[in-house]
């Protein structure tokens, strides 16, 4: 008998639909709550089940339960036909957000998937009035029009919001992640759009929340579209001391040597004007997005004045300055000035030689060598350990890689910058293949000069290895540096150059 009576309790419609919605509440919101794209497809699962099991019992949502049917029946039929309504919006919704959920962009810019997902509960609900209380939907419909007719004259500027917003959402000026700039001259990145407003981050990181009313009137650029890459333009004025052709080629070497501008289109140098107090010219380039616009630029000056300088040219004061000097200072002040050697320069510009004394300097600099290298021919192959550190001098070089069957550039090296300190201080092999893109010059410091320097002051293997140390923990030793970074801390850096250049201890 009671085999029986759990039988009869198992076959009844209402126990197996209260027992599949329990499991569906658990599985959904408990077990999967964190996994949303088996969520999502446990949720159509169940809403299949769940239709299947009411149609088997003649229980059809959509329809008015007969008047015939007894009071404790209907109770029971009408929670099935809420569940099941509940349930199907439960679904729409899913897949409405199914891109958000399997490209994993939960902040988006969501506001006409809000609109849907809005229209999809509405509709369920005057579904459930409907068919589960049979209320007259029209009646409800029309008494609400005079109540949301009465709501929106009180709430105008928040609806003005709401459909501004859809208007941008469809008309697409900006996604998520994209540089604008203001007809104000605001700029800032959009991080989030909602039903209200977009919410910018400007150039300071602070959060900007704009009403999306005002937005869609504002003249707006879009710097990320249509695509990321961002053009830069930057004027230099050059003293008129070479034929412009040629200081013409010094800016496009300059722009040859950056390693934050992008390959194509090509870097162009226009000539703006020319008098006789100034060539000014016009650098254009591409980065990679507008964020990364004002490394780019701070880069490029810096190459611009290395080149310029290593080629011995002189920049140009402003167009407004009353007074303008072209070449060597003046008398009084050559009088006093001691001329340096462009051996010597080139040591004050290694950070690694920061150190040494002049005395010091005037020595090493008495022993360089000096080499040049033509347009495409290599200086070093990758693995191969130099005993020498190379500085350059002029001209631009870059430093490749081969990985995998395949080469990746590592970077571009520019007068003042160096490579060879991974064989001259570790005994390592160079990271990568170094090859000349221009002409080349580059000035050859020996390891003998250096080991007689240590040995004279064994305190200069300490201040190297400290310098070293830093730069590679800031990323910023121009060769690459792949070795020197794994040396470790300054002690093992020390006792590797102490050993390699058989300098005593103390």
């Amino acid at each position: 008998m009671g085999e029986l009576t759990l039988t009869q309790i198992a076959a009844d419609p209402f126990v197996q639909t209260g027992v599949i919605a329990v499991i569906g509440v658990i599985v959904t919101h408990v077990l999967l709550r964190r996994y949303p794209a088996r969520r999502l497809v446990f949720q159509f699962a169940f809403f299949v089940a769940l239709t299947a099991l009411l149609y088997r019992h003649d229980i059809v949502p959509y329809e008015i339960a007969p008047d015939t049917t007894p009071a404790f029946q209907r109770i029971f039929v009408a929670l099935a036909k809420i569940i099941w309504w509940v349930n199907a919006a439960w679904v729409l919704t899913g897949f409405t957000r199914v891109f958000l959920i399997f490209e994993r962009r939960p902040r988006e810019g969501r506001l006409i998937q809000d609109l849907i997902v809005g229209v999809i509960y509405l509709s369920a609900g005057l579904s459930v009035v409907a068919y589960v209380f049979s209320a007259p939907v029209g009646t409800l419909i029309a008494t609400s029009g005079v109540f949301a007719i009465i709501l929106g004259l009180a709430l105008q500027s928040t609806l003005a919001d709401v459909f501004s917003g859809i208007a941008l959402n469809l008309s697409k000026a900006y996604e998520v992640g994209d540089w604008i700039v203001l007809g104000d001259g605001f700029e800032g990145r959009v991080v989030e759009t909602n039903w209200r407003a977009t919410h910018l981050l400007n150039a300071s990181n602070d959060l900007v929340v704009l009403p999306n009313s005002g937005l869609a009137k504002a003249q707006l650029t879009n710097l990320s579209s249509p695509n990321r890459s961002h053009g830069v333009k930057l004027r230099i004025r050059v003293a008129p001391t070479m034929a412009p052709s040629a200081i013409s080629d010094v800016m496009h070497t300059a722009l040859l040597s950056s390693n934050s501008t992008l390959p194509t289109p090509a870097p162009t140098v226009e000539i703006k004007s020319l008098d006789a107090q100034a060539i000014e010219f016009e650098l254009s380039f591409r980065v990679k997005d507008f964020a990364s616009s004002s490394a780019a630029k701070h880069e490029v000056y810096d190459l611009i004045y290395r080149h310029t300088k290593a080629a011995g040219l002189v920049l140009a004061q402003p167009k407004e300055a009353s007074s303008v000097t072209i070449g060597p200072p003046p008398a009084a002040a050559a009088a006093t000035a001691t001329p340096r050697t462009t051996a010597l320069r080139l040591l004050d510009a290694v950070p690694l030689f920061a150190s040494l004394t002049e005395e010091e300097k005037e020595a090493l600099a008495a022993t360089l060598t000096r080499k040049t290298y033509r347009k495409g021919e290599l200086l070093v192959e990758q693995g191969a350990k130099l005993g020498s550190l190379m500085v350059i001098r002029n001209g631009v070089v870059v430093v490749s890689r081969h990985e995998h069957g395949r080469d990746s550039e590592l970077s571009r090296l520019a007068p003042g910058d160096y490579f060879g300190e991974d064989g001259l201080f570790t005994g390592a092999g160079e990271v990568g293949t170094i090859r000349a893109l221009t002409s080349v010059t580059v000035y050859e410091v020996g390891q003998a000069a250096l080991a007689k320097l240590m040995h004279d002051r064994p305190s200069i293997a300490d201040e190297i290895s400290v310098t070293l140390s830093r730069r590679a923990k800031a990323g910023v030793l121009p060769g690459g540096g792949g070795q020197t970074a794994a040396a470790g801390s300054v002690p093992r850096l020390v006792a590797r150059i102490r050993q390699l250049f058989e300098v005593p201890h103390g």
